[in-house]
């Protein structure tokens, strides 16, 4: 869907995108959140410490 993906680079090179991504690369820089993210990322994608399988 080229669409879809024009519309998010025209988004994240507007001011309001751009001010979106330096928000998210400052809350990255942060070392406990970078450790929560992995977290979520690993029990999003069924890693270890993920909840409870059917």
């Amino acid at each position: 869907m080229p669409g879809m993906f024009s519309k998010v680079q025209q988004f994240l090179r507007s001011p309001q995108g751009r001010k979106y991504t330096d928000q998210a690369k400052r809350y990255a820089s942060n070392p406990q959140n970078r450790q929560k993210m992995q977290g979520m990322l690993s029990k999003f994608r069924g890693g270890k410490g993920g909840g409870p399988r059917p």
